[in-house]
Parts: structure tokens; sequence; C-alpha cells
């Protein structure tokens, strides 16, 4: 068993990310009342934990690489550090370049989701930081074996997938999103070939939500003019 796994993402009104280049809010709305939505709602929830990918990651995370000399070879399986009861920071990072220098970030328990081929050294320094990883096969690709460790191994339930398109994208493809909580801003970014909510990378005729279908179970207007949807995933029809 995996956890349930709501992807929670705030938007403009054409599907982008980034705040910092929305349209500025209309005469005497508050832009801290619209940012404050989406803190609000994610507690809201009550999840477990959190997931998001390498680059979101590398911007919340403070540590500096620290070449750790000698390092003890290790076999590639879970190291589960002390959680103390918080709640799950989980980051996707094949590769291993973040760098914590503590265990938590926000004062929730960082989980780093690796590929094998991490080496010895980056994982010294991650038992070092108190930091728990597990792995997600050769290439740190095989999401839906990882989720279920992190079920089995930190009892996660229920998780809100919080990340860039890329990692969102991977998520529908390994038909592991249950649920999509939209917060979308009474904005519009309108730069062409910016990052969306989903931005699959995969091959040319490979829709990621194949075989899925969306049903709308909540439509919200908040105090500003942001409007909250919630819709569950699906088998699609035939």
């Amino acid at each position: 068993m995996r956890p349930y796994i709501i992807c929670h993402m705030g938007t403009s009104i054409d599907g982008r990310l980034h705040p910092s280049r929305f349209t500025a809010p209309a005469n005497g709305i508050s832009r801290d009342v619209l940012r404050g939505h989406y803190e609000r709602i994610h507690d809201q929830f009550g999840a477990d934990g959190w997931i998001v990918g390498r680059k979101t990651m590398s911007e919340m995370a403070k540590g500096a690489e620290r070449p750790l000399k000698d390092a003890p070879k290790v076999a590639r399986e879970a190291h589960i550090a002390s959680r103390g009861g918080r709640k799950l920071a989980i980051g996707i990072d094949p590769a291993g370049r973040v760098h914590y220098g503590k265990d938590n970030i926000g004062g929730d328990h960082v989980v780093a989701v690796l590929g094998e081929e991490v080496s010895d050294a980056y994982l010294a320094e991650l038992r070092e930081d108190g930091v728990s990883y597990v792995f997600a096969g050769p290439k740190g690709d095989d999401l839906p074996r990882v989720m279920e460790e992190v079920a089995s191994l930190l009892g996660a339930k229920t998780l809100l997938l919080e990340g860039g398109g890329k990692i969102n994208g991977a998520f529908l493809k390994h038909k592991l999103i249950d649920e999509f909580s939209t917060l979308i801003h009474p904005a519009v970014d309108g730069v062409a070939g910016t990052q969306s909510i989903v931005d699959y990378d995969g091959p040319e005729g490979d829709p990621p939500g194949a075989g899925q279908s969306l049903r709308l179970t909540h439509c919200e207007t908040l105090e500003g003019g942001m409007v909250w949807l919630r819709h569950v995933v699906e088998r699609a029809p035939g």
C-alpha cells in the first residue's frame, strides 16, 4: 500500500507556478491574503508530509557540500533516522545533489529519495546530518516502489505533492496522484514556455494522464478572488 497523494498547487489562471511573474492584485486585494491561502489549506489537509523535486528542495535546504574522506561503503538500503514524530519533507533527488546541513526543513524531517548510483560520501553526509533516505531503484525513478517504502517504513498515509511541473508529471505518469487541489490566483503570467502545474518530460505522444479522468468535488471562491478547486483522479471510462 502507498500513501494517498494530493497534488496541492498554487497557480495563475494560465496554469503557471511562479508568483513573482504574476500580474499584481487588483486594487484593495491583499497579496499577503492571497499567499496565505496556500499554507492554510496545506495545514488543513493534516497530511503526514509533503513531496517536492530537487530544484524546489535545493531552494529550501541551507546546507553545503562537505567532502568526507574514507566514507564507508554501505548497501543501497533505506536508512531511517530519528524522526521524532515530525511530519516528512520528502525530496526527490536521484543524483544526490541537495545538501541539508540538518535533519529538517521548517521543522519537518527530511527524507531524501535517491538513485542507487549516489556516492558513499553523499550517503555518509546525509547520515551525519540525521537525514533519512530511501532508494527509488538504480536511476531514482521508481516512484511507485519508493512511495510504498515511505508508507511501510515511515507510516505515511497521506502526502501532499507540491513539486514543480516535472515531478508532478512523473507522479501523474505513474498514476500516483489521487487528487488535485488547485488554488487559482486572480492573476496571469503569460510568458511562453514557463513551467505549468504538470510538465511531463517524456517522449512525444506519451500523455502522462492517459487512462485517467478528473472529477470535480469542490469549488470555492476565497477572500481576494482566489478559487480553490479539488478534483479526484479516477480511472478513465472504457
